[in-house]
């Protein structure tokens, strides 16, 4: 059974009494430094303070949680975690209760109960947790009944060659933050202190740099998520946030896709500008699609050229990924990887690309099925991960927890 909040306070407070019975001026320095006393927030003039943007914070609570309609940061962390056996409705309850109360601090530039790095919490960096749920959650809880029907594993695309060690999970954590030590540090303090009730399945660890506003390029040199969903819209709330009517409980919520993607870097590199252009209907250079001049013109798949060719070739990745009507729209959210390659090779990068949608079915799936049957970008490109999640509303206030509202559903129905 996870451990009570005053259970997890013990442990600091034993050390701090030790320090204090041992005297001097490091342990006095150490008990500061826990109470958030020292180069953090609290001793910071405001106008220090806005010129900091390592101490930006964004709200916890809220209808939504934070995380999916918030302008992506530079880093971000995927963690993938199985549920122990034997683990019950009451057990996952108690490990949501945990995160729900860690990622309210840590998120506000406050370390966590029995937070064994304090000092790394006070700069939130702009933080947002975001905690996703797997379709085999709902059958260890005992909530079948209650999964949304798109919360499944993708069909096998002839595309994928896709890796157990990034595919699938029960629960998933995305934890963003400018600062890459921010996100280093949520990771350790929200997989630590549920280790008794879960085990690591997998991280993935990205990074984008583009500046606040503009689109971010990819490894390949590409603009990546010029056609988007803008945040505060009508299009958002109708496409993105579950309205709750096919489960009530999920009003608020919304879907995540999350799609390991495998770059060939090496060749990609011997293709000239051209042959770039025409594979992904859009100049490197400037991101405009070739009937256009600038990113945001909107592609003419239309238009020939002196001969009757499309000039945007219809195998070219945008007009493979172009909606065919409104509701395949969906809000895409990606970020580069580069890890350590094998021995004799130069690169191991690629993208996680993160598609959120109120239904995956409806939305992401004609898409994606379009371009493994056929983009130019193929020959580049591999999905080698593949994970699906429900995204629960967020926590309206202090004293709820994440994913209360399924929970709570249920409690009713019985």
């Amino acid at each position: 059974m996870p451990r009570t909040v005053a259970e997890r306070e013990q442990p600091r407070a034993t050390r701090v009494s030790r320090r204090r019975l041992l005297g001097g001026g490091a342990a006095a320095a150490g008990v500061a430094g826990a109470a958030g006393i020292g180069w953090g927030a609290a001793t910071r003039t405001p106008r220090e303070h806005d010129r900091d943007p390592g101490l930006e914070t964004v709200p916890f609570h809220g209808p939504h949680q934070a995380g999916i309609d918030t302008e992506p940061p530079r880093s971000v962390a995927f963690v993938g975690f199985d549920l122990n056996p034997e683990l019950d409705r009451e057990d996952i309850i108690g490990l949501l209760k945990i995160w729900t109360d860690d990622a309210a601090r840590l998120t506000q530039g406050k370390p966590a109960l029995a937070d064994t790095e304090p000092e790394l919490a006070m700069r939130p960096a702009r933080l947002t947790v975001t905690v996703g749920f797997g379709p085999e959650l709902f059958t260890v809880a005992g909530l079948a009944a209650l999964r949304p029907a798109w919360l499944k594993q993708l069909p096998s695309f002839p595309i994928d060659q896709l890796d157990p060690a990034y595919t699938g999970a029960d629960l998933l954590l995305q934890i963003c933050a400018d600062e890459a030590t921010t996100v280093s540090h949520a990771v350790r303090v929200l997989s630590k202190h549920v280790k008794s009730l879960v085990r690591v399945r997998w991280v993935q660890r990205g990074f984008r740099n583009a500046p606040r506003g503009q689109t971010m390029r990819n490894l390949m040199g590409q603009v990546d998520g010029t056609v988007n969903i803008a945040p505060g819209t009508a299009d958002f709330d109708r496409l993105v946030w579950d309205d709750g009517g096919a489960q009530a409980w999920l009003a608020g919520g919304t879907s995540l896709v999350l799609r390991r993607i495998a770059m060939k870097l090496d060749t990609w590199d011997e293709l000239d500008a051209d042959g770039r252009a025409t594979t992904l209907g859009r100049h490197d250079s400037t991101g405009a699609p070739l009937t256009g001049s600038t990113e945001f013109d909107d592609p003419d798949f239309t238009k020939v050229d002196r001969y009757g060719i499309p000039v945007i070739p219809p195998s070219s990745h945008i007009a493979r990924a172009h909606h065919a009507h409104d509701h395949e729209r969906f809000l895409r959210r990606g970020y580069n990887y580069d890890d350590a390659p094998a021995p004799g090779h130069v690169s191991n990068s690629g993208l996680l690309f993160v598609a959120c949608q109120r239904d995956v079915d409806a939305q992401y799936l004609p898409v994606q099925a379009r371009l493994a049957e056929f983009d130019a970008l193929n020959q580049w490109t591999t999905p080698v991960g593949s994970a699906v999640f429900v995204i629960p509303p967020g926590v309206p206030a202090p004293g709820g927890y994440l994913g209360q509202q399924l929970f709570d559903s249920a409690a009713r129905g019985r």
